[in-house]
């Protein structure tokens, strides 16, 4: 990790604290526009309801938000990086295997809340405008905001990024500053602290357990902000979240007041069809200010979701949960990257929850179910790092129970919503858990039939290959990627595309390996000599959130080799060396492909195809490893995996 990364953990600045309210908070943030309008849709406004969802919200926020994410979970961090792929590689280490299963689900859901977030977040703020155009569709307003937003991408959010700082202090000021003008006047709703209206509200109100499934939608920002933490930092957000929260309360306690004012009205009697707390609680000056404010707020909510997914992305690639696929860094940032499928993929999806449900309200209730299992895999991957890190049983186990139940009784609440909008999400979570499964599945059974040799049996004669001045020379340095961990150690193909498939003379053979390690941020290599002058290994070994740009690398390297002395790259070619011309280098690549020699299993088949079939749809491995197409040869080798055992060929006699 650079001095800068680390400091950024280690230390508390006002620069950080700013920093963290423009990149953290977007998601959490923009709860308050639609949570309270939720809870009531169309029914008449009810005090009990009222202060009922006002403590659930209040007790969420406390329990869910601020003690599991903000204190205990952020304790589980990988190297400063956060997210519930940090936490499975975390996790990984203690050789449980089956706990890529709630890394995978988890991951997906997230993937899938990021689809439905920003159309949300965008609508409820636009949908304002109704407050002054009542028949006005909002529709084509927040599709145009939303192909804005994912076009800027490729450009880096370093510019916005400034702007999203003072737009987010703005933002939680003016929630604040609302929600106290409100409670001020009516401060017999600062009783809802108590959890008593919390549990009359579920053991005894009728709509008690519904209004909950809303209720959740207060904290679906908390993932986002654990996947975010790497760019801020634990103290930070920390910090930070006292500010944030108390802003969040206030706003909640706000509109409740509000709407306890106007006891057995309803939304639409208030502000018309699309009736918001949110904006009723505004003086009528201030609401187009307000509108402005929130549709920013809601813009840089989505951001923040944009930027988590490529994240969230890159590093299940790394994991090998996902298919290789092009990835630019836009700026010199820390972390900050581009995925151009994603940010497209992205955009069609939020157009199309958009059309499908035109409206906020619509849209709540497809929001949630996602997120919440991903909370609960989290939970789960969190009660295997609290015994890694041998916390004592008597804090731990009441600990998780808690946070099960909860989590438990948002979800059974959320269930509600599947016919309502919910099967959506769940659908695109999925599909996303189809492709990582079948991803990693299939990586599995290919690494599982890949046939590894050792080098020593072959240096003598790949050293006297080289040396076979008869057969002509295929380049001066032939470079092969190798997924043998072991320095001495090679995959059987490497040798068969060396000495059979065409025998490759070259002065120096390179055998280079990636290493992808469960820290975030590292950049080392090791250099092996396995035959003086003419067999070398280099081994990378890069963090999940670096890029393999292995061209840039290699050269690197060599160049260092060069200066210490320890290899001549010079041309062998006699006119070539005196005059110290650099030889070439050559790239060999192994494609696989499903050879029809296979007698698969059932499970086995359908795998591997799923697995090629995506694979035609992804980024080629040149592109993925940096390399330059015009120094690469790819090489296709068919993928045996299950040969017949016997054919039952009967030779007969020739007449």
């Amino acid at each position: 990790m650079s001095a800068s990364h680390k400091n950024l953990h280690s230390k508390l600045t006002l620069g950080g604290l700013l920093i963290t309210l423009g990149i953290i908070y977007g998601d959490i943030g923009t709860s308050p526009l639609y949570v309270m309008k939720a809870i009531l849709g169309t029914h008449i406004i009810d005090t009990d309801i009222v202060l009922g969802g006002i403590s659930c919200v209040f007790w969420t926020l406390t329990l869910q938000t601020t003690i599991k994410y903000v204190v205990i979970t952020l304790g589980a961090d990988n190297h400063g990086e956060g997210g519930i792929f940090a936490l499975y590689a975390l996790v990984k280490k203690t050789k449980i295997k089956w706990l890529i299963v709630p890394a995978i689900i988890g991951g997906s859901a997230l993937l899938a809340d990021g689809i439905i977030t920003p159309p949300i977040s965008v609508s409820s703020a636009v949908e304002g405008i109704r407050t002054y155009y009542p028949d006005i569709n909002t529709v084509p307003i927040v599709i145009t905001i939303l192909v804005i937003l994912f076009a800027i991408q490729q450009f880096g959010t370093k510019l916005v990024g400034k702007f999203f700082a003072p737009m987010m202090l703005v933002w939680f000021t003016m929630l604040g500053t609302l929600g106290i003008i409100q409670a001020v006047k009516y401060p017999e709703v600062f009783k809802a602290i108590n959890p008593y209206y919390a549990y009359h509200l579920l053991s005894i109100h009728p709509d008690g357990f519904f209004v909950l499934g809303f209720v959740f939608l207060c904290t679906t920002g908390a993932e986002a902000l654990y996947s975010d933490m790497g760019h801020c930092g634990r103290k930070n957000i920390r910090v930070s979240w006292i500010f944030v929260k108390s802003a969040l309360v206030l706003n909640y306690f706000g509109q409740a007041a509000y709407l306890i004012h106007h006891e057995g009205q309803t939304l639409q009697g208030l502000g018309g069809k699309n009736g918001n707390p949110f904006y009723l609680i505004m003086p009528d000056w201030f609401q187009p200010f307000g509108i402005v404010i929130a549709t920013l707020a809601a813009v840089i909510a989505s951001q923040a979701l944009i930027s988590g997914s490529f994240t969230l992305i890159n590093e299940a690639m790394r994991l090998n949960f996902w298919p290789k696929v092009q990835i630019k860094y836009p700026t010199e940032v820390k972390g900050q990257l581009y995925i151009p499928s994603i940010n497209w993929l992205l955009l069609l999806g939020c157009i199309g929850i958009v059309l499908h449900f035109e409206e906020s309200g619509n849209m709540e209730h497809a929001y949630g179910l996602a997120i919440i299992l991903c909370m609960i895999m989290t939970t789960i991957l969190l009660n295997f790092y609290l015994i890694m890190k041998r916390v004592k049983l008597y804090f731990m186990v009441p600990l998780i129970t808690i946070y099960l139940a909860i989590e438990f009784s948002f979800l059974f609440a959320n269930i509600t919503k599947f016919s309502e909008g919910g099967y959506v999400t769940l659908i695109i979570a999925l599909i996303l858990i189809a492709v990582m499964t079948t991803w990693f599945l299939a990586k599995k059974i290919n690494k599982s039939y890949t046939k590894i040799i050792k080098i020593e049996d072959y240096k003598r004669v790949i050293t006297e290959l080289s040396a076979d001045l008869s057969i002509p020379k295929y380049a001066t340095h032939l470079v092969y990627l190798t997924n043998a961990n072991s320095v001495d150690e090679l995959e059987e193909k490497v040798i068969y595309s060396i000495l059979q498939k065409r025998p490759k003379r070259a002065d120096i053979y390179w055998f280079v390996h990636v290493n992808i390690l469960s820290e975030p941020y590292k950049t080392q290599y090791k250099v092996t000599e396995i035959a003086k002058d003419d067999i070398y290994r280099i081994d990378f070994n890069l963090g999940f959130r670096e890029p393999t740009k292995i061209n840039l690398m290699f050269r690197e390297v060599i160049k260092d080799m060069v200066k210490k002395g320890e290899v001549d790259v010079r041309s062998r070619y006699e006119s070539l060396n005196k005059n110290n011309i650099i030889g070439d280098f050559k790239f060999v690549l192994s494609e696989k492909f499903l050879s029809n020699d296979n007698e698969l299993k059932w499970h086995e088949n359908i795998i591997m195809n799923s697995y090629f079939f995506i694979k035609k749809l992804s980024q080629s491995e040149e592109s993925a490893f940096g390399l330059d197409s015009s120094s690469v040869k790819v090489e296709k080798f068919p993928m045996v995996l299950h040969t017949p055992e016997n054919i039952g060929l009967t030779r007969i006699k020739s007449n």
